[in-house]
């Protein structure tokens, strides 16, 4: 059921994305937000089932991650072709995604997953940036609040002021998500060090 969750709110994100291109149709834009809202609602509900019925599985912590990634990199790029977001956001969210990624395949070959139990990360500290609550939480949070808020603040017809209103506070939230998605890849290069030393 928790990999479910994950593959289906893929889908969410492609429709929300699709319907952005409906540019004078304020209920395609509603229709894009909702689903927006709903995909990253789903993506802490994906978790807590996989918790709640004994469900973790180094399978669900891959599709988990790829569920994410897909969903970062399709807005990130997609409100930075709307010309909402400077190009420089996902160019910094898919190189830190590759990076990450790359290494986190090399620790999964050791047997090891990203989060949790079996996690690669050993430091405390680093656990704590990459895997504490707060700051997954936190970091899915100002995403859902950028990429929504964006997509409200662009529905057409918006009154101007409260499209400005949103506006500002969805470029808050975005520069806060490209800051923590920088500052949660750092723990995985560090930890990852010692992988390629056993091969020296």
């Amino acid at each position: 059921m928790a990999n479910i969750i994950s593959i289906s709110r893929i889908f969410f994100v492609f429709i929300a994305a699709a319907l952005l291109y409906f540019k004078n149709s304020s209920e395609a834009y509603l229709l894009a937000f909702a689903l927006t809202v709903i995909a990253f609602a789903l993506d802490g509900l994906d978790g807590y089932v996989a918790r709640k019925f004994h469900e973790e599985s180094k399978l669900g912590s891959v599709l988990d991650i790829m569920g994410d990634r897909i969903a970062e990199y399709i807005y990130w790029i997609m409100l930075a072709h709307l010309g909402l977001v400077p190009v420089l956001f996902p160019i910094i969210a898919v190189t830190r995604g590759v990076v990450t990624d790359s290494l986190r395949s090399v620790a999964m070959e050791q047997g090891l997953i990203a989060f949790g139990k079996g996690s690669m990360l050993q430091d405390p500290v680093c656990q704590w940036i990459c895997g504490a609550k707060p700051m997954k939480i936190g970091y899915a949070v100002v995403k859902a609040v950028a990429f929504a808020l964006y997509i409200l603040a662009s529905v057409p017809k918006m009154p101007e002021f409260t499209a400005c209103c949103l506006l500002v506070v969805a470029a808050i939230a975005a520069e806060i998500a490209i800051i923590l998605c920088v500052l949660r890849g750092v723990p995985v290069i560090l930890e990852s060090r010692r992988f390629f030393k056993k091969e020296d």
